[in-house]
């Protein structure tokens, strides 16, 4: 045997970069629910763990739909600075929950059932991207840029008739309503873990069975009609799918404009391939990592000092920018 060939063969036994990555991710995501349950924990420890398992799976879901929603738009989009808020998910919650207070008043936030709400959230939010997509994504000479472009002015027009709503509303009310606006990781609705779960675990199975075209879809348009994907069906679904999964963790946890971009980029970054089946997993766990990690930081540390959504939006903001100068956008 050569020095070449048995060189080959002990590299064939060396782990990849990515499995370096992915075994590193779980040992620190790990490493981030064990603190997170463990520690500051005083007296039962069958009420602590039970109390905390619950925020944890909370916690977990966001991270899971946030990481898979904004890779999956950024690959039917062919770009990597875009994430599924710019079509304006984000500010039809907003408008959503301004309306309820406006024409409701504030006691609707109470009185309504927290379940019956979070689903009608979630049906508005999956109906309007249905709508726009089934209107920009049908015939042959629609695109995504279109759609994107559209999706934007749409997010524009929200967010208008969201402000002046807020402008003429009694300061409390609007006092109330700028506490339901703003992304809380600590209060989350314990009691809509189920639901949750339920939809999240049904947009997982209906990507398993599509995931073989992922790698083929980031390659554009024409090259993977020409590799024979049925092109506007699997982005229809990857977008619909996309649509659910930002409307889950929107209803639960509040609008989140950078977190997906952030956990993508650095998933791409460490990995140093654009493969779905390293990508996604990665992204993941990253974003496990953030918010358990970071919710326990903030808890055991800080004392609550400070909100984790704001930490994340403003990293989330710097990757947005340092993606821009480097001209990333394809």
């Amino acid at each position: 045997m050569t020095a070449t060939g048995a060189q080959t063969r002990e590299m064939r036994w060396l782990p990849s970069r990515s499995a370096v990555v992915l075994c590193a991710l779980a040992l620190l995501t790990l490493s981030s629910i064990a603190a997170f349950l463990l520690l500051g924990a005083q007296g039962s420890w069958s009420f602590v763990l039970a109390f905390r398992g619950k925020r944890l799976f909370a916690l977990m879901l966001v991270a899971t739909a946030i990481a898979v929603s904004t890779v999956l738009f950024q690959t039917v989009t062919n770009n990597r600075i875009l994430t599924p808020s710019i079509m304006g998910f984000d500010a039809l919650y907003i408008l959503v929950q301004t309306g309820v207070v406006f024409f409701l008043g504030v006691s609707a936030l109470a009185v309504t059932d927290p379940t019956t709400r979070y689903l009608g959230e979630v049906v508005i939010m999956a109906g309007f991207a249905w709508f726009l997509f089934r209107w920009l994504f049908l015939g042959e000479e629609r695109s995504l840029h279109l759609l994107v472009l559209v999706g934007i002015v749409f997010g524009i027009l929200f967010r208008s008739i969201s402000n002046f709503l807020q402008r003429i509303l009694d300061p409390n009310a609007f006092q109330v309503l700028q506490d339901a606006l703003f992304a809380s990781f600590h209060s989350v609705d314990t009691t809509l873990l189920g639901i949750s779960a339920f939809l999240l675990l049904a947009v997982a199975v209906v990507l398993w069975r599509i995931s073989h075209t992922f790698d083929v879809l980031a390659l554009g348009r024409a090259q993977a009609i020409s590799l024979g994907v049925d092109y506007p069906r699997t982005v229809m679904t990857i977008l619909m799918a996309v649509a659910i999964l930002v409307a889950v963790s929107t209803a639960l946890v509040g609008p989140i404009t950078f977190f997906g971009l952030l956990v993508a980029s650095l998933a791409r970054t460490f990995l140093g391939d654009s493969q779905h089946r390293h990508v996604l997993p990665a992204a993941v766990l990253l974003g496990i990592i953030a918010l358990v990690g970071g919710q326990a930081v903030l808890e055991r540390v800080f004392s609550f000092d400070t909100a984790l959504s704001i930490i994340v939006e403003f990293l989330g903001g710097l990757v947005f920018i340092v993606l821009i100068v480097r001209g990333a956008a394809r």
